[in-house]
């Protein structure tokens, strides 16, 4: 469908009252059980595994069809999911989870401790950008019984009780994927999971419909009859499906952020930036350092001095963020605000690339980038146009190439770029989710990890004594060094701490419960009657 086509069904559906149709309430005076969630999801996502997909439409739309087994509180404190409970001994190496025991998958079979297992040690070792870090610590994963899992360290690990999220640890169905290739399994497309909703169509380039499952094994859960993520690429489009009530809900960049503030201000519509404490990412242009002259700190620092971070903030994000100073979000665990600054200053970043020998061609380059600009909106595409013109005023010729969701991931986790502008999940802790990117181990061909193969010695042996440091003032410390160290070299450039509006229908209620917003289950999220 058309721009033009879509905004006339939407002004049409609004004139013909046809919102309530949309909105799916067709229960007595009173329920609470009843309803259709419309969403928008933007951009459209490759596939519906987050096993093997760690971009943020999989995992929204996932998060309802998959469990892990716990989830957490905006503090950050566990909570059970598919795990009912959880004992850590005394010495912190043995963690037991005790399994919910009448859960099923959607295809009927029942879900136990072997579930798990080779989702541990099978499965997200080939696909999953964390896995290997993470699980990799144990010394034994084991299933005493049906309905207990047991992971052993090799030695204590501090943050472990914080990797047992859906997007750290979707389980997976042995009995769909064992003896397969993962990658290339129909289910990906077509997932059966565990969660409160299961598939019920996927239209490519129109929507995603889950449906409840009837089997779900919460009683009485979940609340609503449905959950339709519609697919619509255009900006504007999207703006007006809200405003017209045709969707009910919002997240991430579905709005541009200029329309977040103007329909944030609706009567009808609320408007929250709380859901993302566990993730907590930081918009970064990625450097690959492997190749002349990005290997140069000279140059990377030369690029943090280029680019003016406050007017990213203030006018292509309109407010929603805060500058960033370094690897680690100043939300999360163990931030070092004490690091070196890098000062808006074209003189500085002509200087260093000075110092490097690049001097200009007679067309004022003195090098040429290429940067694949991912398909997640207007404000991806201006925050890239910003980039190549402040580049450009220092000498640096930045190409911009459109992608699309699957030819963006393929080249980023094939190092097939030279800068690539992106934002990652911090998950409340650095060794979860901030060293996986810069420490020499985890240089991988997946996507997510250290894609740029940056390494120093120093910040691995850093990364690693910080992760299994038990005190939590020695952590800080180990943790202050390593950023110093790391924002010195710069191998990304790092630009502001994000906010993101979730804005949605006031009727909507229990929408944004935990640490992982909008990417939770679900499973208690209802309309008021």
């Amino acid at each position: 469908m058309h721009k033009r086509d879509f905004n006339k069904f939407l002004m049409g559906a609004g004139a013909m009252g046809m919102l309530e149709l949309n909105l799916g309430i067709t229960r007595a005076h009173g329920q609470t059980r009843g309803g259709t969630l419309n969403s928008i999801v933007q951009p459209e996502p490759p596939i519906l595994n987050l096993a093997i997909s760690q971009l943020t439409p999989t995992q929204m739309v996932a998060g309802k069809i998959f469990l892990s087994l716990l989830t957490y509180d905006v503090n950050l404190k566990p909570l059970p999911s598919l795990a009912k409970s959880w004992t850590i001994s005394p010495d912190g190496k043995t963690y037991t989870f005790n399994l919910e025991r009448n859960v099923k998958w959607h295809d009927g079979k029942p879900l136990t401790s072997e579930d798990v297992l080779y989702t541990v040690k099978d499965f997200l070792p080939i696909t999953h950008p964390r896995a290997k870090a993470l699980f990799g610590r144990c010394e034994s994963i084991t299933a005493p019984d049906a309905f207990t899992v047991v992971f052993k360290l090799q030695q204590p690990f501090a943050p472990f009780i914080g990797a047992f999220d859906i997007s750290n640890l979707p389980v997976m169905p042995k009995h769909v994927y064992a003896g397969t290739d993962v990658t290339k399994n129909p289910a990906n497309l077509a997932p059966i999971g565990s969660g409160p909703f299961k598939l019920k169509e996927w239209v490519r380039g129109s929507h995603i419909h889950l449906v409840r499952n009837e089997a779900y094994f919460k009683p009485g859960l979940p609340h609503l009859d449905a959950i339709i993520y519609r697919v619509v690429p255009d900006g504007a489009s999207r703006a007006l499906a809200l405003e017209n009530g045709t969707v009910q809900l919002t997240q991430w960049t579905d709005l541009e952020l200029f329309d977040a503030q103007r329909l944030g201000k609706k009567s009808n519509l609320a408007v929250t930036t709380k859901g993302y404490e566990y993730f907590a990412p930081i918009m970064w242009l990625e450097i690959n350092n492997r190749t002349a002259p990005l290997n140069d700190k000279r140059f990377r620092q030369a690029v943090m001095h280029a680019i003016d971070r406050n007017f990213i903030k203030d006018k292509i994000l309109y407010g929603f963020g805060k500058v960033a100073t370094g690897p680690v979000n100043s939300k999360t665990k163990f931030y070092e605000p004490n690091v070196r600054k890098y000062d808006y200053s074209i003189d500085k970043a002509k200087a260093l690339l000075d110092e490097m020998g690049l001097k200009p061609d007679d067309k004022g380059v003195r090098a040429r980038v290429k940067l694949p600009v991912s398909p997640y909106g207007e404000m991806v595409q201006r925050t890239c146009e910003y980039i190549r013109q402040s580049l450009a005023k220092v000498g640096i010729a930045v190409t911009l190439e459109s992608t699309d969701p699957g030819s963006y991931t393929q080249r980023i986790s094939n190092w097939d770029y030279d800068m690539n502008l992106s934002w990652l999940y911090q998950f409340g802790d650095p060794a979860l989710g901030v060293t996986r990117n810069y420490v020499t181990s985890n240089i991988r061909k997946i996507l997510f990890t250290n894609t740029v193969g940056y390494s120093n010695p120093e910040v691995d042996r850093i990364a690693e004594e910080a992760a299994v440091e038990i005190d939590e003032a020695k952590r800080g410390a180990l943790y202050s060094q390593m950023q110093k160290l790391i924002v010195e070299d710069v191998p990304i450039a790092w630009l502001v701490e994000m906010e993101f509006p979730t804005i949605y229908d006031k009727r909507i209620e229990n929408l944004v419960t935990t640490a992982i917003g909008i990417h939770e289950s679900f499973d208690t999220v209802s309309f008021k009657a």
